[in-house]
């Protein structure tokens, strides 16, 4: 598939309350059907950035999981974001990437230190690249953004990079500034989806959810602290023709990544 239509959609989250996010995320998807092949959504996209990580864990067939699938099944759309999930006795800031006929998980790797994440959540290690219509494609939790060698695209693993984020205003700058220079240096097409409004610890998220293509120009970027829908379409065949021109890809520097002992 030469194309996908991706819509990302910039919201407010109730705070802690599942039942609540889930019910305002129905009408958006029957209003996304026919219209998109990939929605993505915020990071906890159904409890705010919370680290009462014990109360509201879910297993991967807990309520989030289940209803996604129904209704990515009942649209035909994928969709994609992250939640509180609880496996094997171990909380993670899981990533997932739903489809009417699979799913896949990452879980967030960078653990936000200043926010104490990594007292609540369990990193993870691994590093997956979702297949998906003829699409490579790699996603990441927020804090990820600011690590450009976890990010890293080599070989051309994957064409396009999500990050899924809650990530606060008064660090706007750099939000908007990393998803360009990680979409130039991977050579790849950039989403980023963050949030508006306040959570229940105060803070305040201004959104500038974007789409970037790989020379870090704006496709479609979202007004700051209003909720809404980006729909915007990204061509494989003009990706693959910059990176024959273009083959900076080529010259990279090898590496392994290693786990700390």
């Amino acid at each position: 598939m030469d194309t996908l239509t991706l819509a990302l959609i910039q919201t407010d989250i109730l705070w802690e309350d599942i039942p609540g996010n889930l019910n305002r995320l129905y009408p958006k998807l029957q209003f996304l059907k026919d219209k998109c092949d990939l929605v993505v959504l915020p990071e906890m996209f159904t409890t705010g950035f919370s680290m009462n990580a014990s109360s509201l864990a879910e297993s991967a067939d807990g309520i989030t999981m289940t209803t996604l699938q129904k209704w990515s099944c009942e649209t035909g759309l994928a969709i994609t974001g992250s939640f509180i999930c609880e496996d094997n006795g171990k909380t993670f800031n899981r990533g997932f990437f739903i489809t009417p006929v699979q799913r896949f998980y990452y879980d967030k790797h960078h653990l936000f230190r200043m926010g104490n994440e990594g007292k609540h959540f369990q990193a993870g290690t691994d590093n997956p690249v979702i297949p998906y219509k003829g699409w490579n494609i790699s996603l990441q939790i927020c804090y990820d953004l600011r690590f450009p060698v976890w990010c890293r695209n080599v070989n051309n693993r994957y064409d396009l990079q999500l990050f899924v984020a809650s990530w606060p205003a008064v660090r706007q700058f750099a939000w908007e500034t990393l998803l360009k220079a990680r979409a130039i240096e991977n050579v790849a097409y950039v989403a980023g989806v963050n949030r508006v409004g306040e959570d229940g610890n105060g803070l305040s998220y201004k959104g500038g959810s974007a789409l970037i293509d790989m020379k870090g120009k704006t496709i479609s970027e979202a007004e700051y602290n209003q909720e809404e829908i980006l729909i915007a379409t990204i061509e494989k065949g003009t990706l693959n023709a910059f990176r024959t021109k273009f083959a900076v890809w080529q010259d990279a520097d090898p590496f392994e990544l290693k786990q700390a002992d």
